[in-house]
């Protein structure tokens, strides 16, 4: 099933909350991963879909030398004006495009890199056909996407605890979106009815996110996602109310203080 087109628009308030709290929870670890395998490559030009706010694109500016090209895109401007806001060791490019229809020439990149991004295509075929056509032959396709919701704690802890807040329509982005592209058959068959005819690496990573008290993840998943459109349309002015109830939850879970809990995703490399 197609995501709604609202799952794909981080606006408002989301990219700063985003930054602040979503990043380093769970997205930095797997950006460290990511950007070094795209560097053992030793790319002279590379192509990073879905930056967001920046975190892989920073790593690649650290690991990368000044010779090798960064290209940093987003579908949305909010999110690539706020990874310029925070900037990176060396100049990169930032540019707003779409990853269904990128607006390169054939041949351009030695690397397309991609972090958690590939959930988000509403034609994934489509888009890693882009990605295809962008690569120079013998260029290699990064990305990676979170395993389903089951393997990732916190992400299921809210999402049931807002189930039962809202039972009659519970609140479904996580597990629909961000943790709806796990399988990774479905996954190599798309990257076939997109072109790759090489055999995918897929490696599959465990890691830990990690907070100081259970209100940060709550605020994160809550207010830093397009989960908070989903609260907001079902309870107009509850989003505090449920960021408490998934705090209430993370609490149970963990206790009062410190908040370590499991994540998962899987790294796919394809090469042209």
């Amino acid at each position: 099933m197609a995501a709604p087109d609202g799952d794909r628009i981080f606006a408002g308030s989301v990219p700063q909350l985003y930054e602040r709290y979503m990043v380093p929870l769970i997205f930095e670890p797997y950006a460290i991963d990511i950007a070094a395998r795209v560097a053992r490559r030793k790319p002279s030009a590379v192509l990073e879909i879905a930056a967001g706010t920046g975190v892989v694109t920073r790593q690649l500016a650290a690991l990368l030398p000044p010779a090798s090209s960064i290209v940093a895109t987003d579908l949305n401007q909010a999110m690539l004006d706020q990874a310029a806001a925070v900037g990176t060791s060396r100049p990169v490019e930032w540019r707003q495009a779409d990853a269904m229809q990128l607006p390169f020439a054939d041949e351009s990149f030695d690397v397309v890199v991609c972090q958690f991004g590939a959930m988000f295509f509403p034609d994934k075929p489509q888009a890693f056909s882009e990605a295809r056509r962008v690569l120079r032959p013998g260029g290699a396709y990064i990305f990676n996407v979170w395993d389903g919701i089951e393997h990732n704690d916190i992400a299921d802890i809210v999402t049931a605890a807002l189930a039962q807040m809202f039972p009659a329509d519970p609140p479904r982005f996580m597990a629909r979106t961000p943790h709806g592209f796990g399988d990774t058959a479905v996954l190599r068959r798309q990257l076939a009815e997109g072109g790759f005819t090489r055999e995918p690496e897929v490696t599959t990573l465990a890691a830990r996110s990690r907070a100081p008290s259970p209100d940060i993840p709550a605020i994160a998943y809550c207010q830093g996602t397009n989960l908070r459109g989903e609260i907001e349309a079902r309870g107009p002015g509850r989003l505090v109310e449920a960021t408490h109830a998934a705090e209430r939850a993370i609490n149970e879970r963990f206790g009062p203080g410190a908040v370590d809990g499991k994540i998962q995703a899987h790294i796919i490399s394809v090469e042209k």
